[in-house]
């Protein structure tokens, strides 16, 4: 890999699905870089995509919806350099209104699938996308109808791999039945484990990989904000979001205190910690788990790729699992295109 320095530690690889690509076993989620977060160095974002390589990650993640397609074309230079070197995933479904970012609607007809990957494989500057996710499920729309349009994908050579965001436990056995689904993206932590009812199950059964995103509970599970009305600006998605704002910011906060003790006792911070639990989650449940946390900066990736490397005890994990039942508020203020709003 070039640019590798000498003496640093590459991630281990995993398969996504059976037969799909392999990747490093953390990867690397890009929306902040331009869309979601507040103001973004450019620079700083790029040197994180080009560190984030030269330690193993190899797995970028992102959406036609971020920014309106400007996260896509901000890794269209990356991806022309190494195009060789990563698996690059992005996703269709969400519609956002450019007026009022807080009103979105869902789409998965065929007509838009289509337009979504013209649209992509534009603005990325490739002529194929190595997984391709449906970003969340219209229940308007058979997911055997999106999931068959996607395939059609597949055959024409647009796209690699399929993937689902966001779905249950029967909607990917519904969907695996059209054509193998590589990865299954939806929200997993310590703060968020309702994926565990159905969707990891389904995932293990079928040789599906986990992609957890938000995994450092978008930066609250590090320490870096304690509330999110108080401390973020006005243009950060996270204000909108219950658990971050109010009393539930509050109390929530409370529950990062065991996850600051255990990484104490191996001289590792909160997010590494985090990290580590849902890495112990692959062995546990017997499937692939790729995190994809998100930063702009190479000392963070630097910090999230080390968590790879760090082995929590029995007794740590049990500490931990008793967390997310505790938490308060849900992960968005409209649950019912998630998962957890379908169950």
């Amino acid at each position: 890999m070039s640019g590798t320095e000498e003496n640093t530690p590459v991630l281990d690889t995993v398969e996504l699905g059976r037969g799909g690509p392999v990747v490093g076993v953390q990867g690397l989620g890009c929306m902040g870089m331009s869309f979601a977060y507040g103001p973004t160095d450019a620079d700083a974002a790029r040197a994180t995509l080009e560190r984030a390589l030269e330690l193993g990650v190899t797995f970028y993640d992102t959406a036609d919806m971020y920014g309106f397609g400007a996260n896509e074309e901000f890794l269209a230079p990356f991806l022309a350099a190494h195009r060789d070197e990563i698996v690059l995933a992005t996703k269709f479904g969400i519609v956002l209104d450019p007026a009022d970012l807080s009103k979105r609607a869902v789409r998965n007809d065929r007509a838009y699938v289509r337009q979504c990957v013209e649209g992509s494989l534009r603005r990325l500057g490739t002529d194929v996308i190595d997984v391709y996710y449906m970003h969340r499920r219209d229940v308007n729309v058979p997911i055997e109808e999106t999931v068959g349009a996607m395939a059609e994908l597949v055959a024409e050579g647009k796209v690699r791999h399929l993937g689902l965001s966001e779905v249950t436990g029967e909607e990917l056995r519904a969907a695996h039945a059209v054509h193998p689904i590589a990865a299954v993206q939806s929200e997993w932590s310590v703060f968020s484990r309702d994926v565990e009812d159905t969707a990891v199950p389904a995932a293990a059964d079928l040789g599906t990989a986990f992609v957890p995103y938000s995994p450092l509970g978008r930066g609250f599970l590090t320490g870096s904000f304690t509330s999110a009305d108080k401390e973020l600006g006005d243009d950060d998605f996270r204000r909108t979001m219950p658990r971050f704002t109010g009393e539930n910011a509050t109390s929530n906060a409370h529950l990062v205190e065991p996850i600051r003790s255990v990484g104490e006792a191996h001289g590792a911070t909160p997010g590494q910690v985090a990290l580590a639990w849902l890495h112990a989650q692959a062995a546990a449940r017997k499937l692939a788990v790729v995190p994809i946390p998100g930063t702009r900066k190479p000392s963070r990736v630097e910090e999230n790729t080390g968590a790879t490397r760090l082995v929590l005890t029995p007794g740590e994990l049990e500490l931990l699992d008793g967390i997310a039942g505790r938490v308060r508020g849900d992960r968005y203020a409209d649950m019912s295109t998630t998962s957890a709003g379908r169950e």
